[in-house]
């Protein structure tokens, strides 16, 4: 169930269409109008709405000339609204200025004068007040506009709201239908929220909610229960006079409905039960896996009492302990060692045999470098550093005829290295921390004659912000931050590398945005002012690409020139970095052609890969090997 208003469609598996409504809030003054029209755009909302009278053609004759006969409420009413009425032609000239800030531009037509105003500006939809839902004639007349008509159900039995969908249908016209109480403000006890959903399997229409009651709780609510609109009065002051005003959100209250619609929306998810990346680092911090109680031969038959449960969560889950008993060991495991997968099947692993005329790779520690190498001869070897490795001076011998590339560390105890920083404090550690890895990379290459030259340090430069994402403004004094930091870096003998980034890294287990190093021209252009190369990472960039709705190859393309080491994995969605190799989005057959044309080293880059001896690496490395890796 959708429809189109604009260039958005509307309904299930869409965002929620956000309508801020001005309605009369601009007492009749076209700076408060524009100024509502200004903060229905930094809310965020979809669309801004207005609401249009023609008095001659809307009220009997006499009526507003001469309202002595009628009702007090009546007259209090209609002296507040005549008042308030702007001109047609102060219309056009708000849904221009509408247009103007990106916005689309509604309006709640009260008789056929206004429709055919509201036409000749080009609304692409057409708001129906619930008053008006039993007013076939002037449906009839909207319908005839071949619009969208988003009609309030407020004030309506639902025989009525029958006989008007009946109607709309018998006229092929487009709709949905908006759950609305028409008392101001509605109690909560009156709201009925679970209308939605009847409206929804009664019509099989697309539903939306208009909601008249205070604070934004149950307007947010609405979009657990089905609404695929959210209408809400909003004003600049509630104080100020008016009929509407009182019970409408104020900046502050319209900002935060539209932030926590969208929250809402991405918390929903899709029903499927998944592990977050969060939760899995958790995982592996907080919870247990198997190990062994005492050293364990080759050849041994598993027993119960070899077995025992600690933390952390490296090896294999306890709820497969109890599988292993009886099982013959295939490896010897010393005493507190880890049991896999593969100690379940047998020992079945990925080759380490791995040949390719390309400058290939792995990933490793000091401590686990020779375990993930093993016998095999990678023409790269990257050491990933950590803070504390920095402080390490461990006996490595001398190896030959491999590349050696130092990737810094990110985090520096509870900091996380940012060369972007406002705060000069803060930069100038993150520069000093830069330059102590960089110090120790010349320190390794030692160990890595060959072949002769500067040593390859890959960097992830910061830019990052907690909870939101800096604007432009920002981003633009974030990358001149970064060239006079990285101009302070003592870089001799050192070949510096800045890595792009995904949009939402997992520092700290989530919740950041990264601000700089994202988008592929931008880091053209700064490779290109300050003479850097790039560590191309294929998962960042897919993540980047999936949030902005652009191909990889594309944003390929604006980098080749200056890419000189590649880290290969997978990606999905906004923030699933660091997959197995076709486990995500990356299409590969595509972009493994114009990944090799560079020339570069690379090195496969899985989460978790340095488990169980490098698997991880070596399944990525074999599978790379159908796209000629």
């Amino acid at each position: 169930m959708e429809i189109r208003i604009g260039d958005r469609l509307v309904g299930d598996g869409h965002p929620a269409f956000i309508i801020a409504e001005a309605g009369i809030n601009h007492n009749g003054r076209m700076e408060i109008a524009r100024k509502l029209i200004d903060l229905a755009v930094e809310a965020g909302a979809d669309a801004v709405k207005f609401q249009m009278r023609d008095y001659v053609e809307l009220f009997r004759p006499g009526v507003v000339e001469d309202m002595s006969e009628e009702d007090i409420g009546f007259q209090y009413v209609m002296h507040l609204i005549k008042d308030f009425e702007l001109t047609p032609e102060q219309y056009h000239e708000l849904a221009r200025y509408t247009a103007s800030r990106g916005l689309l531009f509604l309006c709640t037509p009260w008789d056929k004068r206004s429709v055919d105003i509201l036409e000749e500006i080009g609304v692409p939809a057409y708001k129906i007040a619930s008053a008006d839902l039993p007013n076939l004639d002037l449906l009839e007349c909207v319908a005839g506009k071949k619009k969208p008509l988003l009609v309030s159900t407020g004030m309506s039995t639902m025989g009525e709201i029958e006989t008007t969908v009946n109607f709309l249908r018998t006229l092929g016209a487009e709709f949905a239908l908006l759950h609305c109480n028409s008392s101001y403000p509605t109690a909560f006890k009156d709201v009925n929220l679970r209308s939605i959903q009847t409206l929804r399997e009664r019509f099989q229409c697309v539903v939306g909610y208009s909601g008249h009651e205070l604070g934004i709780a149950v307007s947010e609510a609405s979009v657990v229960v089905g609404a695929s609109i959210v209408e809400r009065h909003f004003t600049l002051d509630r104080t100020m006079k008016g009929p509407d005003h009182a019970m409408s959100l104020e900046p502050t209250g319209i900002k935060k409905l539209v932030r926590d619609v969208r929250h809402i929306e991405a918390a929903m998810g899709t029903g499927v039960r998944v592990m977050s990346r969060g939760e899995y680092m958790n995982r592996k911090v907080l919870g247990k896996s198997v190990i062994s109680t005492r050293p364990i031969a080759a050849g041994e038959t598993i027993t119960a009492d070899m077995l025992t449960v600690k933390s952390p969560a490296y090896g294999l889950s306890p709820q497969r302990m109890r599988d292993l008993v009886g099982k013959v060991a295939h490896r010897a495991v010393a005493a507190g060692g880890y049991l896999f997968e593969s100690d379940l099947e047998g020992g079945a692993r990925a080759s380490r045999h791995f040949d390719s005329p390309h400058r290939w790779g792995l990933i490793v520690r000091y401590h686990d470098f020779a375990k993930i190498v093993g016998a095999a001869r990678p023409r790269t070897m990257e050491f990933h550093l950590s803070s504390h490795d920095l402080a390490l001076t461990p006996e490595l011998p001398t190896i030959r005829n491999t590349e050696l590339v130092v990737h810094a560390p990110e985090l520096y105890g509870d900091r996380l290295l940012d060369l972007c920083a406002r705060e000069e404090a803060e930069r100038r550690r993150s520069v000093a921390d830069a330059q102590t890895a960089i110090d120790r990379a010349r320190w390794l290459k030692r160990c890595f004659p060959d072949p002769a030259g500067p040593v390859t340090v890959v960097l992830h430069v910061g830019g990052m912000s907690y909870g939101v994402r800096g604007d432009e403004v920002d981003k633009d004094a974030m990358y001149e931050r970064l060239a006079d930091s990285l101009r302070r870096l003592e870089q001799t003998d050192v070949e510096l590398l800045l890595e792009n980034l995904p949009p939402i890294p997992w520092y700290k287990g989530g919740q950041w945005w990264s601000n700089v190093f994202t988008d592929g021209d931008r880091i053209r252009r700064f490779c290109e002012r300050e003479g850097y190369g790039v560590c191309y990472d294929t998962s960042h960039a897919q993540l980047f690409c999936n949030f902005v709705g652009e191909s990889q190859v594309s944003y390929l393309d604006a980098l080749t020139p200056f890419i000189r080491h590649l880290h290969v994995s997978d990606g999905s969605g906004l923030d699933g970095e660091g997959l197995q190799i076709g486990d995500g989005d990356v299409d590969f057959a595509t972009l493994a052609p114009l990944l090799l044309a560079t020339g570069a080293t690379y090195t496969p880059e899985i989460w978790m890969g340095h488990k169980e001896d490098g698997e991880g690496f070596w399944v990525a490395l074999h599978r790379l090997r159908k796209f000629g890796f």
